[in-house]
Formats: C-alpha cells, sequence, structure tokens
C-alpha cells in the first residue's frame, strides 16, 4: 500500500485514476470490521486520535467513501465534519480555527469531509474568497501573491506538526479521478431523479477551471506531504477499490503502533472476578 504515499514530487497528469482490485467489496468488509475492532481498542488505550482527511474533485465519491469505509464502527468512536462555505462566525477567526475546534479527541476517528486544504485549494483558484476573510494585510486581491500562498503552507504544515507531536494520527487522501468518470457521475446525477438534488449548475463551472484546480491540488501535496501527516494519491475511478486502499491503508498503519493496547485491569479487579461474578448471579 505504500505504492500510494506520496514521499516524492508527484506529477497529477501522469498519475493513474483508475485501478480495479478484484472482490475489492469483500475485501473492504474484511477490513473495516478490523478497523472498528482497532478503534475500540483505542478508545480504552486513550492515547492517540486519529484525523482522516479526504480532498477530491466533485463527484470523486467521498460522502460514499466515508459510508462504506466507517460502517462497522461503533457511533461514539468516528465523527464526520464537512466544511462548506465559511459562515460568518467562522470567517470571524483565522482559517484554522474551524478546524482545531473540531479535532478528534484522544480515542476517536475524526473525517474531515474537505479539509484545511480548501483554504489553499478553491481560495487559490477563487483569491477573491480571500477578501471575506478580512486579513489586516490583504486589501485586495493583488496582495494575494507567492509570498502568501508560501506563509499559508507553512502554517497548515505547522498546524499538522503540532497536532502529530501532541498523538493525532493523520491519514491524508487525495481521490484522484479522471476528468472523463467526472462527466460520467455528473451525467449519472442527471439522469436518476433521486440523484437530482446532487447537481449544481456550479458543479459545471468549476468543471472548467479542471485544470487550475489539478495544479492546485498537485502543489499542495507536493508541498505538504510529510513524514508525520503523509498524502495518499488514491485512484478514484472505481469507487469499490478506492474505499477498500483508504481502509487498507489506515489498518496497516494504525497496526504498526504496537503500544496500542487495552489497559490491563487493576490487580485488585482482576483478582476478584469471580467474586463479582457470583455477586451478580446471586441477585
Amino acid at each position: 500500500m505504500n505504492d500510494y504515499k506520496v514521499t516524492t514530487s508527484i506529477s497529477l497528469k501522469n498519475a493513474e485514476t483508475k485501478v480495479v482490485i478484484d472482490d475489492a467489496e469483500k475485501e473492504l468488509k474484511d477490513v473495516r470490521k478490523k478497523l472498528g475492532k482497532l478503534q475500540n481498542t483505542m478508545y480504552a488505550h486513550n492515547k492517540y486520535a486519529v484525523l482522516v482527511c479526504l480532498q477530491g474533485m466533485d463527484t470523486s465519491g467521498k460522502d460514499s467513501l466515508v459510508r462504506e469505509v466507517f460502517k462497522d464502527f461503533n457511533v461514539r468512536g468516528v465523527e464526520v465534519h464537512s466544511f462548506k462555505v465559511p459562515t460568518e462566525l467562522e470567517l470571524s477567526h483565522d482559517y484554522l480555527w474551524r478546524h482545531y475546534i473540531v479535532l478528534p479527541e484522544r480515542g476517536k476517528f475524526g473525517v474531515f469531509n474537505r479539509t484545511h486544504y480548501e483554504n489553499v485549494l478553491v481560495t487559490r483558484v477563487h483569491p477573491g474568497y480571500i477578501l471575506g476573510e478580512n486579513i489586516p494585510t490583504v486589501n485586495s486581491v493583488e496582495d494575494i501573491d507567492d509570498d502568501f500562498w508560501d506563509e499559508r503552507f507553512e502554517q497548515i504544515n505547522n498546524f499538522e506538526k503540532h497536532i502529530a507531536e501532541s498523538g493525532t494520527i493523520i491519514f491524508k487522501f487525495f481521490l484522484n479521478l479522471s476528468k472523463e468518470e467526472q462527466k460520467n457521475r455528473l451525467l449519472r446525477r442527471l439522469r436518476k431523479q433521486e440523484k437530482n438534488w446532487k447537481f449544481s449548475p456550479g458543479d459545471l463551472k468549476e468543471r472548467k477551471l479542471w485544470d487550475k484546480y489539478q495544479d492546485c491540488y498537485e502543489d499542495a501535496i507536493n508541498r505538504t506531504s510529510k513524514p508525520h501527516a503523509p498524502w495518499y494519491n488514491i485512484p478514484a475511478d472505481d469507487k469499490p477499490t478506492a474505499r477498500y486502499l483508504v481502509a487498507k491503508i489506515m489498518y496497516d498503519a494504525l497496526s504498526q503502533y504496537t503500544d496500542i493496547q487495552e489497559p490491563e485491569l487493576d490487580d485488585d479487579i482482576k483478582a476478584n472476578i469471580e467474586l463479582y461474578k457470583e455477586q451478580l448471579n446471586n441477585e
């Protein structure tokens, strides 16, 4: 699974978007059960949190991936947050604030369905959005130069370094969808009445900016894939395979943490287990 980890500079134009693994759905069922059991152990261990970041173009399969990968989790063990257009309250704080306040607590998984990277993706494609943040040094789009983005990437790297050092295990998945497959999925939304609600004319406007988005994704991934917060470039044209790869990558990586163990019972409790059973049975 390390084939998908970004450890050197990548070119998205040359990256594979479709890989098909036989029996991916069956394999996913097996690995997600293991993940669910591992999360229960992590909950009892109470030392690590897990942050799962999902990014990808519209229709890349983020929502359905969350549904399928975390299906066997105890509901108390995973929280999903989707970051859309910032609210008035969120804009009154720095851009990372809304992400900080919903980070997973120790023992839990947190899923960011769209993430803090929106702040160097959609805002880079549409720099006018930055003006809504009321940053003292930014009074016009002309103030949003290369130095501005360099600084923002440094802030994001520092954010991830800080939470990693505090016990959060970070996974960042880019669901790498082809433009042709996006077209097919948008058409499916229009053809199927029950899927119509997912379609927005804005999807077509953003699609025209495909190349710009790809350039921004590539730059963001190459600048921020670090050993403590790696990016994984996941071929996303085949949904079952993409879901399995994400689940398998997480399970394999988390299994390397040999210190994640259920805590030992207190010696007094352990010595009196039979007594407690007897008390309950004699009620």
